[in-house]
């Protein structure tokens, strides 16, 4: 996902001054804000997380 769509996606969720984060952060500030772990990039090649839709991204 683009930085400019995962932005629009934060504020959204009523995460503001979204320029100050990096796009790994803002994904983890993401996950807080749905309910989840905040893990994006943690997992080294192996993800427990079936139904987080950062999933993808985070295993490469």
């Amino acid at each position: 996902m683009r930085l400019t769509e995962i932005e629009k996606k934060a504020r959204s969720l009523g995460i503001n001054n979204t320029w100050k984060f990096s796009k790994d952060e803002l994904i983890k500030n993401i996950q807080r804000k749905e309910g989840n772990f905040d893990c994006f990039k943690t997992a080294k090649g192996s993800c427990d997380q079936l139904s987080c839709s950062w999933r993808n991204d985070c295993l490469k």
